[in-house]
C-alpha cells in the first residue's frame, strides 16, 4: 500500500461526525507523501477541494507579522528591546511604559486583549457592539482595547494576546511607510513565490477560494463566517494561503530567504512557556522535549477555519492542513507525527 493511500485513508476513517473537508499536503525535502483535497470549498456549488485551494490562516499568519518586525530590526529601525512607548506614537493611557517589542511579540507584554480567550468563548460576540465590516485596517482595531486597563505588568507570564500584534502591525506600517498588507505581500509573499497568499476582503474572495463553514450540530444546518470574522485580516490574523504556498513559505524561511541566520535564530528561538511541552517563539509555537525542539508550528482558530502547518526537526516532514470546517486537524497531525517518527512501530517503507 502507497503511503498516500493509508494516511488518505486514516483521515477518512477518522474523521469525527462529520467528513473531514479540507487540503493536505505532507512531504520531506524529497518525496510527497500525500497532496489532495477533500470536501467541498463551496457547498452550495459543489465545488470540491483541491491542493491549490486557498483557505482563511486565521491566527497562523502572526509569524508574517513577527518576519515583518524582525525585518526592520534587521534594517536598524528599532531593536527587540525597545520600549513601545518610544517607537509608536498612539496614545495607549494604561499601559505600562516597560512595555518592549519583544513582550509584544511573545504574548508577554500583558496589556488588554481585544479578544480574551481566557474569557471569551464566542469570537461573533466582538461584533455586535462593533460591525465587523468596520474592520478593514490594523487601526480600526484600537478602540476595542486602546484605553482599557492592563491584565498584569509586562513579562510576568504568558498570555495569548491578539492586540499585541496589532499594535505590532501598526509599528509596521509607521517604520515602513505602507499598509501592513502591502508590506507582507512586497517582503514575504513575492520572495517566497506564495503567488495564492494574500490579505484578502471576505466579501471579495478570489477563485478556488474555500468558503468557512459553521456548523449547527443540533439544527443540521450550517451558514459561512462571512459575518463572524473582519471583513478583512491583518496584522493578528485573517489572510488566506494554500498548503502549496505554506510548502514554499517554510522553504524560504528555514532557508535564509526571508531573514539572516541571527534573526531566524531568535525567531525560533523558544522564549516562553506556554505549558510544559510547547513554547513559543516570535510568532510560532515549538513543541519541545526535554529542552529539545521537536517541531515549529503555526495554528490557526477561527469560526469557520482550522489549519495547523508545521516543520518536525527530527523527521524533516513538513504537515500543513488547512481546513474550512470547525473540526479539530489534531488526529492528523498526531497520526502524521506518529507515522514519521523514528520510534514508531510503522516503518515508511512498508507504505512505498
Amino acid at each position: 500500500m502507497k503511503i498516500s493511500n493509508y494516511i488518505k485513508g486514516i483521515i477518512l476513517e477518522n474523521s469525527d461526525e462529520r467528513p473531514f473537508s479540507g487540503s493536505v499536503l505532507i512531504e520531506n525535502k524529497h518525496d510527497v507523501f500525500l497532496k489532495e483535497g477533500f470536501g467541498y470549498a463551496n457547498r452550495n456549488e459543489k465545488l470540491a477541494i483541491n491542493p491549490s485551494t486557498i483557505f482563511a490562516m486565521a491566527s497562523g499568519c502572526k509569524i508574517f507579522t513577527s518576519i515583518a518586525i524582525s525585518r526592520l530590526v534587521e534594517d536598524g529601525k528599532l531593536t527587540f528591546d525597545t520600549y513601545l512607548k518610544d517607537c509608536l506614537d498612539i496614545e495607549f493611557p494604561n499601559f505600562h511604559p516597560d512595555i518592549t517589542i519583544h513582550h509584544l511579540l511573545t504574548h508577554t507584554s500583558g496589556i488588554p486583549d481585544y479578544f480574551d480567550e481566557e474569557v471569551m468563548e464566542d469570537f461573533e460576540e466582538l461584533w455586535r457592539e462593533v460591525p465587523m465590516y468596520s474592520i478593514t485596517s490594523p487601526d480600526a482595531f484600537l478602540p476595542m482595547f486602546q484605553n482599557h486597563k492592563m491584565k498584569f505588568e509586562p513579562g510576568i507570564k504568558f498570555s495569548y494576546s491578539n492586540s499585541g500584534f496589532i499594535v505590532l502591525g501598526l509599528l509596521v506600517e509607521k517604520l515602513a511607510g505602507v499598509s501592513f498588507s502591502e508590506y507582507i505581500k512586497n517582503n514575504i509573499f513575492k520572495v517566497c513565490g506564495m503567488k495564492n497568499s494574500g490579505y484578502y476582503r471576505m466579501d471579495q474572495l478570489p477563485p478556488n477560494t474555500a468558503l468557512g463553514y459553521i456548523d449547527d450540530k443540533e439544527s443540521g444546518s450550517w451558514r459561512t463566517n462571512i459575518y463572524s470574522v473582519p471583513v478583512v485580516g491583518g496584522p493578528d490574523g485573517g489572510a488566506f494561503t494554500t498548503v502549496e504556498d505554506l510548502s514554499l513559505f517554510w522553504k524560504a524561511l528555514m532557508g535564509g530567504e526571508l531573514l539572516s541566520s541571527c534573526s531566524l535564530n531568535t525567531l525560533l528561538t523558544p522564549h516562553v512557556k506556554s505549558n510544559d511541552s510547547t513554547s513559543y517563539g516570535y510568532g510560532v509555537w515549538i513543541m519541545t522535549e526535554k529542552d529539545e525542539i521537536l517541531k515549529y508550528a503555526i495554528l490557526g482558530f477561527d469560526p469557520g477555519v482550522r489549519m495547523h502547518s508545521s516543520v518536525n526537526i527530527k523527521s524533516n516532514v513538513q504537515t500543513h492542513i488547512l481546513s474550512n470546517v470547525e473540526q479539530s486537524v489534531y488526529p492528523i497531525v498526531s497520526l502524521v507525527d506518529e507515522l514519521f517518527n523514528d520510534n514508531s512501530t510503522h516503518n515508511i517503507d512498508n507504505y512505498s
